[in-house]
């Protein structure tokens, strides 16, 4: 595994159909766009690190879901195995979710390649071999790692779910497999009906900054570390956010760069690949949603030695 710092800057996946048209609703699906745009506008997303993905195929697909499953998404049929999205079903939106199971394994790949990598998109950890739930229609985590997991590129992988939300639809598809860890720290009182992930921890309402990073800091690294994971895919929902509006946990801004500043350095120090994906985030102000994801970047940028704004790529800053 990579142990040096990279010379190069953050990879980053991206692909303006990410946007797709879901109507009024809570899922702001123009925030791919305003991390995007935070990013480039401060200097951390220059043009030659921005990979655009080409979309799953269904023989990647088949990996995670069933057939009956898949059937019904690719026909736009609205049915028990559908229905629980919480989204409308159209070519639109299965192209969309398509393309960003193709996202997430694109980072993973870059993130084996460089140490690091940022998915600005991805994280719909609530989809099901069987079913979608929960504004997610594939599960592009697992996708991602059955598909490299099946060309050998690694044979065990961890997943840091830091998602307000546990991880069920993961924590379900890998309940069985011994080269897959699941760890989920989440509000426990909400949605949804909870899986069995390796570690769980299920935090109360209005859980702090300092009561988060506490439990945070009690997992990462030294129980992770178990796993031996040849990749990690980090979860980094945006809505255990103070003034999030599906949940009750009060990490402020800062908290959550905190958070990910954890993350990135334990897996840095550990030696273990890592690739960020966005999930969830649902504040009233979607620039806050957008200033909380693009903080993501920055730290995992920052704890793997990519260069900086202002900065030759080939003499990246030194930060720890």
């Amino acid at each position: 595994m990579p142990n040096s710092r990279p010379k190069r800057r953050l990879p980053i996946v991206y692909h303006q159909a990410y946007q797709m048209d879901i109507g009024d609703h809570v899922f702001a699906m123009d925030k791919y766009r305003l991390v995007l745009e935070i990013l480039r506008r401060e200097g951390h997303a220059t043009e030659d690190a921005i990979n655009q993905p080409e979309p799953a195929t269904l023989d990647h697909l088949r990996l995670v879901h069933t057939p009956e499953f898949l059937a019904d998404f690719e026909a736009h049929r609205m049915t028990p195995r559908t229905m629980f999205s919480e989204l409308p079903l159209s070519s639109n939106i299965v192209e969309g979710f398509k393309l960003m199971a193709g996202g997430t394994i694109l980072a993973a790949r870059l993130a084996l390649d460089a140490g690091a990598a940022m998915h600005i998109g991805g994280g719909f950890h609530h989809a099901f071999a069987d079913h979608a739930e929960g504004f997610c229609y594939l599960n592009d985590i697992a996708i991602a790692i059955r598909q490299l997991s099946a060309e050998r590129l690694i044979q065990r992988a961890a997943v840091i779910d830091l998602d307000l939300h546990q991880g069920n639809g993961t924590a379900h598809i890998f309940n069985t497999d011994s080269e897959v860890f699941t760890f989920s720290m989440h509000q426990e009182d909400l949605y949804p009906a909870k899986q069995e992930s390796n570690i769980d921890i299920g935090l109360p309402m209005f859980a702090d900054d300092d009561a988060y990073l506490g439990k945070l800091g009690e997992i990462i690294p030294a129980r992770i570390a178990v796993a031996r994971p040849d990749l990690v895919i980090y979860v980094a929902g945006a809505d255990p956010f103070e003034r999030d509006q599906l949940g009750n946990l009060s990490l402020t801004m800062d908290g959550l760069r905190r958070r990910d500043e954890l993350v990135s350095k334990a897996c840095h120090d550990q030696g273990w690949p890592m690739v960020a994906v966005l999930a969830g985030g649902y504040a009233p102000d979607k620039n806050d949603t957008a200033r909380i994801h693009a903080n993501t970047a920055i730290e995992l940028a920052r704890a793997w030695g990519f260069g900086g704004p202002g900065q030759n790529p080939d003499q990246p800053e030194n930060t720890h």
